[in-house]
């Protein structure tokens, strides 16, 4: 694969990057509630601006959630719908996943807490660690659950871990205390190019309609009977 096309419309944040040729191109912005109209404008651009067609790219990626319901359905149905016209596979990424690269990205933190806001007193809570190849792999599960409730793998240390992501909000009542921490960071593409190479490589690449959201909660926002 030469050409990776990736999106994430999770949380607050809207991106998109690509990886062609070996070069990274990604396009980021914080723009809440603006993401259905702001998506498909962003990814042509991102295209144009490296000189690729939509046509050349050989797989794609996104951030399959936890997340805002909303938003991930967005992410999730604009994949789907250029991967079926493509007929390209793809790759279904954890936004708490994205949230640890990126945290390894730009803090060079190797072991870390991600956290997202889940809105109901509770918090999307996943837990990783840096591998070999500088990708961020879970340890343990993935869960939503009260910040009273988070905890560390037994192999994990707070003192060596570092807090990412909005859920760290509540750091004051979260059982965990780490070292560091960004409340501010959110889930960005250009880590989904990282961590979608690795899905890749170990053979995690699925047919459009087979790519579907991560909630982790059971009841999703579902529209009023009239």
């Amino acid at each position: 694969m030469t050409t990776l096309l990736a999106l994430d419309t999770a949380t607050e944040a809207c991106s998109v990057a690509l990886l062609h040729n070996g070069e990274r191109y990604s396009d980021y912005a914080v723009i809440p509630r603006q993401h259905a109209q702001q998506l498909l404008p962003m990814i042509q651009a991102l295209l144009a601006q490296a000189g690729v067609p939509m046509s050349a790219v050989d797989a794609l990626a996104f951030g399959r959630g936890p997340g805002a319901f909303t938003g991930v359905r967005i992410a999730t149905g604009m994949v789907q719908g250029l991967a079926l016209a493509l007929d390209r596979p793809v790759l279904a990424v954890s936004n708490l996943a994205l949230l640890a690269q990126r945290a390894w990205r730009e803090h060079r933190a190797r072991e870390v807490a991600a956290a997202i806001d889940a809105r109901m007193d509770e918090v999307y809570w996943g837990c990783y660690r840096l591998d070999a190849h500088n990708v961020m792999q879970l340890q343990g599960l993935e869960a939503v659950l009260p910040p009273e409730h988070v905890s560390l793998p037994r192999d994990m240390l707070a003192e060596h871990c570092f807090g990412a992501g909005t859920g760290w909000a509540y750091a004051e009542r979260l059982a965990v205390k780490p070292a560091q921490c960004d409340v501010s960071l959110l889930p960005h593409a250009e880590d989904l190019l990282s961590q979608g190479l690795a899905a890749w490589q170990r053979g995690e690449a699925v047919d459009a309609a087979d790519a579907q959201p991560v909630y982790l909660r059971d009841k999703v926002a579902t529209p009023k009977q009239a």
